[in-house]
């Protein structure tokens, strides 16, 4: 299986093929409105903004695994994310990311790219993984790096 074999719903409740961000170097984020990095919305849409004309997307999924921080319904978060930060960048409906209910992109991501000591499970909100042109999974970066930190890494993929 490739990063290109999974789909998942858009907040507006549409299915989004992964394959439609072929060629194009993808960051994988799960967030959360509620929690002391949610200001990591402002950093995502900067790097969004600067560029997607040269082939980033970043995809947006948020968690409420994690102290409740991401208890509202599709239409609040989507409210939530454009007047608080203005993002554009695609969002998804809400989803899990660790136990036997993580969302499939999760679980693939998960077996790629392992954490820290604690292996592979999703520590916080706002982990974050970049994915190269070619559908692999090549970073992940740990939900206290600011998404500032990862310019260098996506600017090699891109």
């Amino acid at each position: 299986m490739s990063f290109y074999n999974y789909e998942a719903k858009r907040l507006n409740g549409e299915n989004q093929s992964m394959k439609d961000y072929e060629n194009k170097t993808v960051v994988v984020v799960n967030t959360a409105s509620k929690c002391g990095l949610t200001p990591q919305y402002e950093g995502l849409e900067n790097l969004y903004k600067k560029y997607k004309d040269d082939g980033l997307v970043i995809l947006g999924f948020p968690c409420n695994q994690f102290a409740n921080q991401e208890s509202g319904d599709s239409e609040q978060i989507q409210e939530f994310c454009q007047l608080n930060y203005g993002v554009s960048f695609p969002m998804f409906e809400k989803i899990e990311v660790n136990g036997n209910n993580a969302h499939p992109i999760y679980k693939y991501l998960k077996s790629k790219l392992k954490g820290g000591l604690l292996g592979s499970a999703i520590k916080w909100n706002f982990t974050k993984f970049v994915i190269d042109k070619n559908g692999n999974p090549v970073k992940r970066f740990s939900p206290t790096t600011k998404p500032e930190k990862m310019e260098a890494t996506i600017k090699k993929l891109l």
